[in-house]
């Protein structure tokens, strides 16, 4: 069993910027089908703004609430996709026999939300960026506990947005943007514990640890989606897989 105390968290999606929107609408969920709009980076200099997307836009929503002027931690920033959007407007320029746009190029890449983090807040500290098909918040927490076997504190960012077409058709991915940050610490904060459980395959009805979300929305009954349930204290522990075994991340009481 694997042990590590959150400091604290905060999670951004359309309409969802606070702990208790989140915990109503897990309870009470109804579909999202608004664009994130406005976020707030008025820490952000105004050049450097511009450059953030819409996916970073909704990652630095998230995380700056929950982090001080000036402070510097290492960070692990997971993301299934990336910044899809502006990656396919590339390969349509690419299509059409026309130059790639040097500075799309480089806020397409997968660490280029951390990148833009760094800069904005002059942050030298380690930058571990992660992207997973399964399983993501497991492995983002993994990689976090593992960083504080050396660091006192790690910043750990979750974030995606739906694919764009015709990614979306081939795919079940998040219905809606969404960012939860939080930072794990080795001293501070409620204790959490990751542990495996067993082989998939032995598993053949494993218990519901989380509240689930009625049926016309089981669509969005996504990993990040449980792991909140978990944060807001809905479910005291959340299931996750990854390569064919069954893990399990719990509330320590």
């Amino acid at each position: 069993m694997i042990e590590f105390r959150l400091e604290s968290w905060a999670a951004m999606a359309p309409g969802l910027q606070t702990k208790e929107a989140w915990r109503d609408w897990l309870l009470h969920p109804e579909r999202i089908d608004s664009p994130l709009g406005k976020v707030s980076l008025k820490q952000i200099p105004p050049l450097l703004r511009r450059r953030f997307s819409p996916l970073g836009k909704c990652a630095m929503g998230a995380i700056l609430p929950i982090l001080e002027d000036g402070e510097s931690i290492p960070s692990i920033f997971a993301s299934r996709h990336g910044d899809t959007e502006l990656s396919l407007s590339l390969q349509k320029d690419m299509g059409l026999d026309e130059p790639m746009s040097p500075t799309g190029f480089s806020l397409a890449v997968h660490n280029a939300v951390s990148g833009l983090f760094s800069i904005a807040r002059k942050d030298t500290s380690e930058i571990t960026s992660i992207s997973a098909m399964e399983a993501l918040v497991l492995q983002a927490l993994l990689e976090a506990v593992g960083q504080l076997q050396v660091s006192a504190r790690v910043l750990c960012v979750v974030y995606d947005m739906p694919l764009p077409e015709p990614f979306s058709r081939f795919t079940k991915g998040d219905q809606f943007p969404y960012a939860i940050a939080m930072i794990l610490s080795q001293t501070t904060g409620d204790s959490y514990s990751i542990e495996q459980c067993g082989n998939i395959n032995d598993i053949i009805e494993p218990p519901s640890v989380s509240k689930p979300i009625n049926s016309e929305l089981k669509q969005i009954n996504s990993e990040p989606l449980r792991f909140l349930q978990l944060l807001t204290d809905i479910s005291s522990a959340t299931d996750s897989q990854l390569n064919g075994a069954s893990w399990r991340i719990a509330k320590v009481k």
